[in-house]
Formats: C-alpha cells, sequence, structure tokens
C-alpha cells in the first residue's frame, strides 16, 4: 500500500485485484479516499478510564484522576460521624486555633510567648501524628516524608522563635542573634 493511498486504490493497481469479475473493468473499484476523521477532544468528566486511549500526542489538558497521599484514608470507620473521622487533623487545627486566641487576647504577661510555643507544639505533634498513624485523613497533604519534614521543621522553627522572643529570653542562640540584629535596622 503506498503513501496516501487507501486500500481500494491499491487493489485496483494491482494486476487481477479489484474491478468487475464478469468485464474485467478496474474503474469500477477505484474508490474515492475517505477522509480521516480527527480524534474528538476529552471533555471533563466524560469517560471513565477504561477508554481506549486517545491518538493524540498531546497531554489532556484537564487533569482526570489524582492520586491520594499515602495515609490520606479516614482516620475512623467510614460510618463514623464527619469530625471523627478527621481527628489527626482536627487535634492540630484545634491547639493551633487555642495557641492564636492566647495571642490574640493577650490575657497575661507571657501569653505571646506560650501561644507560639503552642502553635509550634501543634504542627510538630502534626508531623508525628503522620509518622506513627497509616491513616490520618485530611492531615496529608503530600507524601509522607515530605509532611513530616514539613510540619516538623515549621514546629521547630517557631517553638525556637518563640523561645528567643524579647525581652527576657528563655532560649539565647548567639549566630540567631546576630542574623536577627542584622536584618532589622
Amino acid at each position: 500500500m503506498g503513501a496516501g493511498t487507501s486500500p481500494g486504490a491499491d487493489a485496483a493497481a494491482e494486476p487481477g485485484g479489484g474491478g468487475d469479475a464478469a468485464t474485467g473493468d478496474a474503474s469500477e473499484a477505484v474508490r474515492e479516499p475517505v477522509p480521516e476523521r480527527a480524534p474528538e477532544p476529552v471533555r471533563a468528566g466524560e469517560g471513565d478510564g477504561d477508554a481506549a486511549p486517545s491518538t493524540s500526542r498531546r497531554f489532556p489538558t484537564v487533569t482526570q484522576d489524582t492520586a491520594r497521599p499515602e495515609g490520606g484514608g479516614r482516620a475512623a470507620a467510614g460510618d463514623a460521624p464527619a469530625p471523627a473521622r478527621q481527628w489527626p487533623l482536627l487535634t492540630v487545627l484545634g491547639a493551633t486555633g487555642l495557641g492564636l486566641l492566647i495571642v490574640g487576647l493577650d490575657s497575661f504577661e507571657q501569653s505571646f510567648r506560650w501561644g507560639t510555643i503552642l502553635i509550634g507544639v501543634a504542627l510538630i505533634t502534626g508531623a508525628i501524628l503522620r509518622r506513627i498513624l497509616p491513616s490520618v485523613g485530611m492531615l496529608a497533604v503530600r507524601s509522607r516524608f515530605t509532611d513530616m519534614v514539613t510540619y516538623g521543621l515549621l514546629g521547630v522553627a517557631i517553638v525556637l522563635l518563640s523561645l528567643m522572643t524579647q525581652p527576657d529570653p528563655w532560649l539565647e542562640i548567639p549566630f540567631l542573634e546576630d542574623v536577627v540584629h542584622s536584618t532589622v535596622p
């Protein structure tokens, strides 16, 4: 079969192939080439993933499905109410909210320090929960390793900064004080 020809045209061009058998006329067997149909674009929400692969070489413009993060399942049974299924996330959010409330109300002398320590401890708790629990619900945002590193580093940084808060810091780290003094005029 030649490039740009249809199967009917090739059959007619071959000796004894095609045409009317009674008359031997090959002109009747030559057919017009059938125009190729362009593949129809896949629209969002259509198809079920089991469909035949597209003939297009382009990447799909709409993401059809995303993988859940490791441990992104429910933290409690499916028949439990929604808050109980998401208890790890609610624990971290509750402690963070309490820390923000303590900082915002400023009801005692060291409320800023204690509130920010509570926020940092809430993030460290999130990192620990992400490590020890197989399923943490919506607390799982990325991979297990990335979540643990992100929550842990942010929590430790917030706790260290709250311990170094002026006046009367509870923790003095000389090189961090130099960095702070060089950045703040």
